[in-house]
């Protein structure tokens, strides 16, 4: 059985305000069902606040709208992500004056509020659920889509995975990240595969040890050929980097296995879709243009229905470096990290938590 997916679209027929997405994204949370679900309850909305120089983040005016429905409808709501005051929320327009409620951080004030879990999935063994996640009585998961350097996509799964848990759970997932193996024991430090890296994602440390940035790891494998010792291979899990995302899913449902069934809601945000995570600090251009916002009750429904909307054939050549080369097969964000971000979606069907099935139903 298919899954619904609700669909605002930036396309407009005619110069007037209801014709906006803001006017649209306010009709779509009307057919949400979410009025039945917030009343009475302790709404956590988790999104991401951005950092340093990014200005791609949700704007605040689909906040407030969010924000004023669930008032509305009789639900206490707060904003909250990882590192609040670190990133400043402030200078991109987040205030609780602006968007009508409080921002926390999900792990509280010191960062040190979370409740642990257990997990069996290679070296990622324990999780922590954030505290003021765990103690909502209802999620919606509010989520910028874009591009993501270590899984080719970050949307509402990334979003929870990596932004409902404490930093050492963040720590845990980065740690499944892979694909090259370094053997001290060849390595003669001539610096070959430094060199030949065109993404900036090796080097050596202080203490001799060959480190990966895996962000920017495409898994070209030019330090591979290089390396005149073969101190460097190829692990068979690199290049399509399943671990990360096989650590997000577990990570993604932990956090939804806290909550009542019908209680959690994704919506996504398809504008401004840049190349990288926010969390960079940075915006570049748009690889597409803006597509409009998409919501349901099922995350692998609303994930697989906004990669289908992000299409090669509609790239912006702005929204990547200047004579940045992309793959040639697989979709766009595959093309552009060399990761399938079809992977993750795969787990996530694979631990029940949706179907990749979905029927759109277009907001007018």
């Amino acid at each position: 059985m298919s899954s619904k997916v609700l669909f605002a679209p930036m396309a407009f027929t005619r110069y007037e305000k209801d014709q906006t997405l803001p006017a649209k994204f306010d009709r779509l949370l009307d057919k949400t069902g979410l009025d039945k679900v917030v009343k009475d309850k302790k709404v956590a909305i988790k999104m991401h606040v951005g950092s340093g120089l990014s200005y791609s983040t949700i704007a605040p005016i689909f906040i407030r709208i969010l924000v004023s429905k669930i008032q509305a409808w009789g639900g206490k709501c707060f904003i909250t992500d990882h590192n609040v005051l670190d990133r400043k929320p402030d200078e991109r327009g987040y205030t609780e004056k602006i968007l009508g409620c409080p921002i926390v951080d999900v792990c509280g004030a010191t960062g040190n509020y979370m409740y642990e879990k257990k997990l069996d999935y290679r070296t990622f063994t324990v999780m922590d659920v954030a505290g003021n996640i765990n103690d909502a009585d209802v999620l919606i998961d509010f989520s910028h889509v874009k591009g993501h350097g270590t899984c080719g996509y970050g949307g509402a799964c990334k979003n929870i995975a990596m932004g409902c848990v404490s930093q050492r759970t963040r720590r845990g997932i980065h740690g499944l990240e892979g694909g090259l193996l370094w053997d001290e024991e060849k390595c003669i430090h001539c610096d070959q595969c430094i060199e030949s890296c065109n993404h900036n994602a090796n080097k050596f440390t202080e203490d001799g040890k060959y480190d990966v940035f895996y962000h920017n790891c495409t898994f070209c494998q030019h330090c591979v050929k290089v390396c005149p010792t073969s101190a460097i291979t190829m692990s068979e899990e690199g290049e399509a980097f399943d671990a990360f995302q096989e650590g997000m899913a577990l990570s993604t449902k932990t956090v939804i296995d806290t909550f009542e069934p019908g209680t959690i809601y994704f919506i996504n945000v398809l504008t401004q879709i840049t190349a990288l995570c926010d969390c960079w600090g940075l915006t570049t251009p748009a690889l597409v243009p803006d597509i409009g916002i998409m919501a349901s009750d099922d995350i692998v429904a609303i994930e697989k229905a906004c990669l289908d909307a992000i299409k090669f054939e509609d790239l912006i050549p702005v929204g990547l470096p200047e004579n940045f080369e992309l793959g040639t097969e697989g979709h766009l964000f595959e093309r552009l990290h060399h990761k399938n971000p079809f992977v993750q979606l795969n787990a996530l069907e694979r631990h029940g938590l949706g179907t990749q099935d979905y029927e759109l139903e277009i907001v007018k």
